[in-house]
């Protein structure tokens, strides 16, 4: 249980001294809840003027995060309840939440059933649960933890702090570094699909290059990261991927881009920074997104992207144009019969 003057303490050291509260009620915050599981005693949030308005009025939460508009704090104060107001009202429900909520984590011990080579550097204060493997020449970093069914495969190297969730597998060749994330499931360094044809049907082209997870990132449930024939596959700092996203091999993706799920990624894509890809979002061979591209859902990205652009469709096209043609998708057909009496008359003019 928190004031909420203790919680606003923690949104100005992020959001700076813009954050404002009702001076004249500090309830106890005791959980933080939505807007639609809002009970006595909880925090939650308003984002924007417009439907979700309405909650102020009849919320019983002992507070709401507002975003800096006067109309919803006016509201909030003529009902009587608490409030903070901040410039990213979302953020500051995250920071809430990150202070009433840690995620389990393992005690720092090896447990017995793990199997440790006698060659692992292991660092300070690490959690490994059950039945990990950790073969030879492997590296832990300080404050790693590691859940039940890991199993790394030999040279792998993990970062400080770094959380691998259970039954995650990290092949040879691949280097984790610190304050990432792996989700349950996924599937690190994995070979990438390499196939030469020949005439009695493939080839196999060995995968003998590197997989690098730079600082912060993190990888979703039942993700897959491939690494490549020769060179390396790598992910920048502090870019996040969602569950059931596939990244083929050799592809390079910037810092801070988001890529959500049941994405695909095909080899040799270059990712630039700052990039969003939303869900079942498909990038083909060797194709360059630039800087600050985002691209919507079901898009595909068949040839290269200048920076900043906002892409829709299937193939993809500038957000804008893909707009104005989809005003027109639901009128095609009456626009042929249209074409078809013009080119009938036509024909009789003849």
């Amino acid at each position: 249980m928190m004031k909420l003057s203790e919680l606003v303490q923690v949104f100005t050291a992020y959001q700076g001294d813009r954050c404002r509260m009702n001076s004249a009620i500090d309830p106890d915050i005791e959980q933080i809840s939505s807007l639609e599981e809002a009970v006595a005693g909880s925090l939650s949030y308003v984002t924007q003027p417009g439907t979700m308005a309405k909650w102020i009025e009849k919320t019983p939460a002992a507070a709401l995060i507002l975003p800096l508009n006067d109309e919803l704090i006016e509201r909030a104060q003529a009902h009587g309840l608490a409030w903070v107001a901040v410039p990213n009202p979302r953020l500051a429900f995250a920071q809430a939440i990150a202070e009433f909520y840690q995620p389990y984590r393992l005690p720092s011990q090896v447990h017995p059933t793990a199997v440790v080579a006698p060659d692992a550097q292991l660092g300070k204060d690490i959690s490994i649960g059950a039945h990990v493997v950790i073969p030879e020449n492997c590296t832990i970093g300080d404050d790693v933890c590691i859940h039940p069914g890991v199993v790394l495969y030999p040279g792998v190297s993990i970062g400080d702090r770094t959380t691998l969730h259970a039954n995650c597998v990290i092949h040879e060749r691949s280097q984790i570094g610190a304050d990432c994330v792996v989700q349950c499931g996924a599937v690190i360094g994995g070979e990438g699909f390499g196939f030469v044809p020949v005439r009695e049907g493939w080839f196999k082209m060995h995968q003998s290059g590197y997989v690098v997870l730079e600082d912060n990132v993190e990888i979703g449930c039942n993700s897959t990261v491939d690494r490549p024939a020769v060179g390396t596959t790598r992910i920048g700092r502090n870019t996040k991927i969602d569950n059931q996203v596939q990244v083929g091999h050799e592809v390079h993706i910037g810092e801070n881009c988001a890529i959500a799920a049941q994405g695909g990624l095909a080899g040799g894509a270059h990712i630039g920074n700052r990039v969003i890809l939303a869900g079942q979002v498909g990038v083909s061979n060797r194709v360059k997104i630039s800087d600050g591209v985002t691209a919507t859902s079901k898009s595909g990205l068949h040839e290269d992207v200048g920076p900043g652009e906002t892409m829709s469709g299937f193939p993809a096209i500038p957000h804008r144009v893909w707009l104005r043609a989809a005003t027109l998708f639901g009128r095609l057909p009456e626009m042929q019969k249209v074409l078809s009496r013009l080119e009938r008359a036509a024909k009789t003019e003849q």
